[in-house]
């Protein structure tokens, strides 16, 4: 049997944080779009904001489900590879990218509060660009890199753990 919604053996909630790293570039794009191009300050700030409560939501269920619930991600891979020998094989193929991807996932929202908590001292309720710009561009870039990296990364670990 199925458990995720996407056909594979995973989880529900992990079919769902896949479709969430999915939409979360092309809206941050659009977010950026909005700033650079339209100078619609104040629907990127609400966007940002919008974004980082969802995805820090879905990630906290996520992890939830993942180590309460599945008791971590190895006994969801068990589902489809039950011989214990070929399932200790694929941990171990798949576990330097599982680190990877951790390596940018614990960063991203350490970065993701900082650039909204700065941006919300530090620029008026109608934000407009100022003395803040500067630090808050740099910050918007690593934190835009870094979910991209995430999702990337994200991706990809779930591709080479449950769809191969």
């Amino acid at each position: 049997m199925k458990d995720g919604f996407l056909g594979y053996h995973t989880s529900f909630m992990l079919d769902f944080v896949v479709c969430a790293l999915v939409v979360v570039v092309p809206l941050l794009l659009y977010s950026l779009w909005l700033v650079k191009v339209k100078r619609k300050y104040n629907a990127h700030k609400w966007l940002q904001l919008s974004l980082g409560i969802i995805l820090l939501v879905a990630v906290g269920l996520f992890e939830v489900d993942l180590q309460i619930v599945h008791g971590g991600w190895e006994n969801i891979v068990r589902k489809s590879i039950p011989d214990e020998a070929a399932l200790q094989q694929k941990v171990e193929e798949v576990r330097p990218w599982l680190w990877t991807h951790l390596l940018f996932a614990v960063t991203t929202p350490f970065l993701w509060f900082a650039t909204l908590f700065l941006g919300f001292k530090r620029f008026s309720a109608s934000p407009v660009p100022g003395d803040h710009s500067r630090l808050h561009k740099k910050l918007g870039w690593l934190s835009t890199l870094d979910i991209t990296l995430t999702s990337v990364t994200g991706l990809w670990f779930y591709y080479i753990t449950f769809m191969q």
